[in-house]
């Protein structure tokens, strides 16, 4: 009787091995892209800098590195965990389909926008589309600005592990286009944006709950879309922010999705 559940228990103990603890913290080596027009660096401590992400990850171990060149297979092969920020200039076609390829082979990706028109062609190719608005929210508004609010509606996931609240400044609202892609993180249903520019809202805008964080699966890959690339600057990495900064690099550390979900043959 034994016998019939070998391969299940089998699976059950790689799984378990590789999902443990240790295997999670082993060293990554961290690509951030600044060849696209960015604007906010890590290497530079400005209140709008990525310095302290950086810090984030080097803190776990990983080792932390720049480019300016275009995103090619070459350029990622030795890399676990590729976080584009607030490009300014786009994706070339080669570029995405390069990015394409290294999530499928296991690679993690973390996107988030300043501009979104940069990354659009990029984020599209990965599911995801985005507003032609930024959204204003008329709840847990941020020092009276309805660009900048907290968000608190957060689905189950890794990322939000001990988050009551993270905070955005400036965000574009996200939708999610195909299987293995869904939104975790949304506005309040009292959200709008502005899309005939009047500065109030009115029947020609659009109003509810919208999407600001996107997460999805690419072959063996895992990445996340996000609608703001504020939040993890400097001036804004604490509180909330910050576990989710912590979160963050822990889980594209992860590696590889495995399909460790099977059950047991019955």
């Amino acid at each position: 009787m034994l016998r019939r559940y070998l391969p299940a228990i089998l699976i059950l103990i790689i799984c378990s091995f590789l999902q443990a603890p240790g295997a999670a913290h082993a060293r990554s080596r961290v690509l951030f892209d600044q060849g696209h027009g960015q604007k906010f660096l890590v290497e530079r401590g400005g209140e709008l800098d990525l310095s302290h992400l950086a810090g984030i990850f080097r803190e776990l171990g990983h080792d932390v590195t720049t480019t300016s060149a275009p995103l090619s297979d070459e350029l990622l092969n030795n890399v676990e965990i590729l976080m584009i920020s607030g490009p300014f200039k786009p994706y070339r076609g080669d570029e995405i389909e390069a990015v394409v390829r290294y999530l499928q082979r296991g690679g993690a990706l973390c996107i988030t926008l300043h501009t979104a028109p940069p990354a659009s062609s990029l984020i599209f190719r990965l599911g995801v589309d985005y507003s032609n608005g930024v959204i204003r929210e008329e709840e847990g508004i941020v020092d009276g600005d309805p660009l900048a609010f907290r968000v608190t509606r957060m689905e189950e996931h890794p990322l939000f592990s001990g988050v009551d609240a993270f905070n955005l400044y400036g965000v574009w609202a996200l939708l999610d286009l195909r299987s293995g892609v869904r939104t975790i993180a949304r506005s309040s249903p009292d959200a709008w944006m502005d899309l005939n520019q009047n500065g109030r809202l009115d029947g020609a805008d659009a109003r509810g709950s919208f999407g600001v964080v996107v997460a999805g699966e690419e072959g063996k890959g895992r990445f996340v879309v996000m609608g703001d690339d504020a939040l993890f600057q400097n001036r804004y990495l604490k509180g909330g922010n910050l576990v989710l900064a912590r979160n963050l690099a822990a889980w594209l550390a992860a590696g590889p999705v495995l399909g460790c979900t099977e059950k047991p043959a019955r």
